[in-house]
């Protein structure tokens, strides 16, 4: 088996990544608008439906004997849909105990 590597190439690592070279973003045709804790927000949690509908789409087809995929590609995929769920359910709970905090301060 005869195993090559090819060098690294970093401008196309930090490109993927969505940055520039020095690390900036790189800026999308438009400004941003909305863009809060909320919009922040609403972006997290759909990535993390993404991501459990893609799981899941992965795994049907694993049920489904499709050749073109992976037993560990899919093990892969439901593993990051399970971190991203647990990472939204932990800002829950942080958000409901500030809430909480708040609400039993006095005034």
């Amino acid at each position: 088996m005869n195993v090559t590597l090819k060098p690294f190439d970093f401008a196309q690592a930090v490109a993927r990544a969505g940055l520039n070279t020095d690390g900036m973003p790189i800026a999308k045709g438009k400004a941003v608008e909305g863009g809060g804790f909320q919009q922040a927000l609403t972006n997290a949690l759909k990535s993390v439906s993404e991501s459990h509908h893609e799981a899941a789409a992965l795994q049907r087809e694993v049920q489904l004997d499709n050749p073109n995929v992976s037993i560990e590609q899919t093990m892969v995929a439901m593993q990051k849909a399970q971190i991203g769920f647990q990472g939204a359910l932990q800002v829950r709970n942080r958000l409901v105990q500030a809430y909480s905090d708040i609400m039993n301060m006095q005034v």
